[in-house]
């Protein structure tokens, strides 16, 4: 079985991870559901049960002082005893309903269980809502029915109200502590007749009605904040997730960066010594300085030798550059230097593989260019780069342009521009892009390596400057590289010595 690329078996394995981790998710959203007593998750019903026992706690001292007024307002109709003994009561099945909620408090969110504590809450309520009802005894302790139905219409106005308020993040708890007291006194109402007290009785169901439909809107409110919290928090998680396996994917991409700039570094004498004494040898085997061959095709032979251990060398220096510029250990040596004298440098070392060729070079020159400041060697691989790619791609009898000249925002540029084939638009990242090589450098015989104008592009961004390539099919290219106005030296005003500033000055005020 041949071995499959290390990417693909990062894309396999990568694939596989997100397919086990959205089974997993899967399982465990059905599980929250299962065991859920709203049918969503059993950590949102932990979050709602946990509002609510904080609402009730919250409570424990303002509802018994409610009571309290509620029952000194009673004992003006009613019986003092009556109403002193309704405020206990429902005082007693309040603290029921706070003692259940720190309970709930005091557990272990991880042994937490919906279906119990709802059903222990609801319990308690519905126990809380009977002692709420007892407002319908009143009518057999009071002689004034009239104004008596107006006195529980009221009181039962209030329970409803704060019942709803106070357990609204649990529908059952809401029902069951109001509807109790809500039907007693309804019922109550009727029985004593009356139209009023009827419309008291229609008043009472409906505002049962109306604070219940209040409450599920504010659990179904809370419900969803809570969702779009856990959004909010997994998808942070994700995120995070997402951050710590790019951090140890650069991690992995830096360290197998510098073991390539290693390995690349600690070869380049090993590869140099062997190939120089290739190179050397075969030039004296080529020149016969010892004397001449018996066979003339051996000196063909050491000339095709001398060739390729050029080619490979120039090979060898190109992939060691890329290395240390993408390592960023690629250092420039900045000096002030002039284009047009490296361009002219750079004409007499292609002029002579232009000539082979047939290949007309015509050279522009702005007049009184001042320096860059760069480094001139880097420059001249630049310019000698683009030089000899535009040779390599012109056909026979073709013409190559060269124009040194200013750019339009005060820095320099050097422009090549041959009449060759030109590159497909759909090719030119390709041929910007490491070891990359358009269909015309495929098909001839000198294609090279493909890192030439990446190594342009490179030394252009240490100089902050910009490389710029424009081709058309059958018009030919043209390269540009463009050196800031940053590194333009031109003229400065003299500096004027101390010694002359102070005379200046001395004879100026007439001293």
């Amino acid at each position: 079985m041949p071995f499959e690329p290390a990417h693909q078996a990062d894309v396999r394995s990568q694939m596989g991870r997100e397919l086990r981790r959205n089974a997993q998710k899967t399982v465990f959203d059905a599980r929250q559901r299962l065991t859920s007593s709203s049918g969503t998750r059993a950590s949102f019903d932990y979050e709602l049960l946990d509002e609510y026992a904080d609402s009730r706690i919250s409570s424990a001292l303002v509802l018994p002082l409610m009571f309290a007024i509620l029952a000194l307002f009673s004992s003006l109709w009613v019986q003092p005893f009556v109403a002193v003994c309704w405020a206990a009561i429902v005082a007693a099945a309040n603290t029921g309903v706070v003692v259940a909620s720190r309970q709930f408090r005091r557990s272990s969110a991880d042994q937490f269980i919906a279906n119990r504590w709802t059903t222990t809450f609801i319990t308690v309520e519905t126990i809380y809502g009977i002692a709420w009802s007892l407002l319908a005894t009143f009518t057999l302790f009071s002689d004034e029915s009239t104004s008596l139905a107006v006195v529980m219409f009221a009181l039962a106005l209030v329970g409803i109200a704060a019942n709803a308020v106070s357990s609204r993040t649990l529908p059952g708890a809401t029902l069951m502590s109001t509807l109790p007291v809500a039907l007693t006194v309804a019922i109550n109402l009727v029985v004593l007749g009356g139209l009023l007290n009827w419309s008291l009785a229609a008043v009472t169901i409906g505002a049962e009605i109306f604070f219940v439909y209040l409450a599920r809107q504010m659990h179904g409110s809370k419900l969803e904040e809570i969702m779009h919290q856990a959004e909010k928090d997994q998808l942070i998680n994700e995120l995070e997730e997402a951050r710590e396996m790019s951090d140890e994917a650069r991690r992995h991409a830096e360290q197998a960066n510098i073991a390539k700039s290693q390995f690349l570094a600690t070869m380049s004498h090993e590869l140099r010594t062997p190939l120089n004494a290739i190179i050397g040898f075969s030039e004296v085997l080529q020149s016969e300085l010892l004397g001449p061959h018996a066979v003339p095709q051996y000196k063909e032979y050491a000339g095709d030798i001398h060739r390729s251990g050029q080619h490979l060398l120039n090979l060898i220096n190109e992939l060691l550059d890329l290395s240390r510029i993408e390592a960023g250990k690629y250092e420039l040596n900045e000096e002030a230097v002039a284009l047009i004298d490296i361009a002219e440098d750079c004409r007499r070392m292609v002029e002579i593989r232009a000539k082979a060729k047939g290949i007309e070079l015509s050279f522009n020159y702005a007049n009184n260019l001042p320096k860059l400041w760069g480094d001139e060697r880097a420059i001249r691989q630049v310019v000698l780069n683009l030089l000899s790619n535009a040779i390599k791609f012109t056909p026979q009898s073709g013409k190559v342009a060269v124009m040194v000249t200013r750019s339009t925002d005060g820095g320099q540029l050097i422009s090549v521009r041959d009449n060759g084939p030109g590159i497909p638009e759909d090719e030119i990242e390709t041929v910007l892009s490491s070891f990359g090589q358009g269909s015309l450098a495929q098909k001839t015989a000198e294609q090279g390596a493909g890192l030439g104008l990446p190594i342009v592009q490179k030394i252009m961004e240490l100089h902050q400057g910009r490389f710029d390539l424009f081709s058309k099919l059958r018009f030919g290219t043209e390269v540009i590289a463009t050196f800031p106005r940053a590194r333009v030296m031109d003229a400065l005003a003299p500096v004027v010595e101390k010694r002359q500033t102070l005379q200046i000055y001395s004879e100026a005020s007439g001293r």
